[in-house]
């Protein structure tokens, strides 16, 4: 059994960003733990919570209304401050919630119980949630269910890592990385905030395979990959969407920032060496386009196919070189 770690907040926010979770859509798994503690502890609400630096997300609710609010009105941002399940029985008679919003007005808790949500590394993301209207003294048999529903849900989040990650690379799957660049789309549009995208393509790569093979090829790819997420920052998205070709999406970064980016990829990657025993040691260049989230309307397919565009002009100009969408 690992040891929590409390107190470590910048290690606990890393952490549960590194998941890859917040503001992302339904997922079954998710959704059905949360309608079995409902139907199980027959409570009226009960929800998958994850707790970032300001905000309480659920990642799925029963019987709640809001999808978030603030940190400093959760219950669960207390549960995540200790090692085991937060129980609170009548929080009308509890001093540190008598006066609470959720308390004396909608949705009117009374009886609360959390178990975190613990990564194997030792932090806590989040709780598992059951919240009633009426008093309620949760027993140690109602804890346990919590405790192991929570660690249904860590497995599951484990999982979700491990099938949204490409074999080779380390990158996210395309599947993965749509998904997620449609979630930080969202986010953009709902501030106000820039967003970028480059679509890198290695030059000439069927040369590549044809001369000294695939396991060649791989190394290639894996190189590029290799590079790609030594220079990108946490905030990025990485992804390989097949064969040699990748995409990077670069939230809170403009055209002009996204392109230097692009171009600081491009020239790393044309002094990399890579030592083919066959062949000895080569070396490739990568093509790269750049496209601009245009408004808030934009779609993650309408920019890829902008940054799609502005790779063909890269390629047919010489390749080696990044081309930035003129559309956008």
């Amino acid at each position: 059994m690992f040891d929590i770690k409390l107190g470590d907040e910048e290690g606990r926010v890393r952490a549960l960003e590194r998941l890859d979770i917040l503001d992302t859509q339904e997922e079954t798994a998710f959704e059905l733990v949360a309608t079995l503690v409902r139907q199980v502890l027959k409570v009226p609400m009960s929800g998958v919570s994850l707790i970032d630096r300001r905000r309480h997300w659920f990642k799925a609710r029963r019987g709640i209304d809001a999808q978030e609010f603030d940190r400093e009105l959760s219950f669960c941002s207390r549960t995540i401050d200790q090692s085991g399940a937060l129980l609170i029985s009548d929080a009308r008679a509890d001093p540190l919630y008598a006066s609470h919003p959720f308390v004396v007005d909608d949705p009117n808790v009374v009886s609360y119980a959390g178990f975190p949500l613990t990564t194997p590394d030792g932090y806590n993301i989040g709780s598992l949630c059951a919240i009633g209207t009426e008093p309620h003294a949760f027993t140690s048999e109602e804890v346990e269910i919590l405790s192991n529903f929570a660690k249904i849900l860590m497995d599951t989040i484990e999982l979700r890592q491990i099938a949204s990650a490409d074999g080779l690379t380390g990158a996210m799957t395309r599947r993965a990385w749509i998904t997620e660049a449609k979630s930080e789309l969202r986010r953009a549009a709902r501030y106000n905030h820039p967003v970028s995208l480059a679509i890198m393509d290695i030059d000439k790569f069927k040369l590549v395979n044809d001369t000294w093979g695939h396991p060649a090829g791989d190394v290639v790819i894996a190189g590029l990959a290799d590079l790609t997420m030594d220079l990108i920052r946490d905030s990025d998205l990485f992804g390989r969407l097949g064969g040699e070709e990748f995409a990077l999406l670069m939230p809170e970064t403009s055209a002009d920032q996204a392109t230097a980016m692009a171009d600081r990829l491009r020239s790393h990657f044309e002094t990399k060496v890579f030592d083919i025993k066959k062949a000895g040691p080569i070396s490739c260049t990568v093509s790269i386009g750049v496209a601009h989230a245009r408004s808030e309307d934009d779609t993650i397919d309408q920019m890829m196919e902008r940054a799609d565009q502005a790779l063909y002009r890269a390629k047919t100009g010489g390749r080696n070189r990044v081309s930035l969408s003129t559309d956008g």
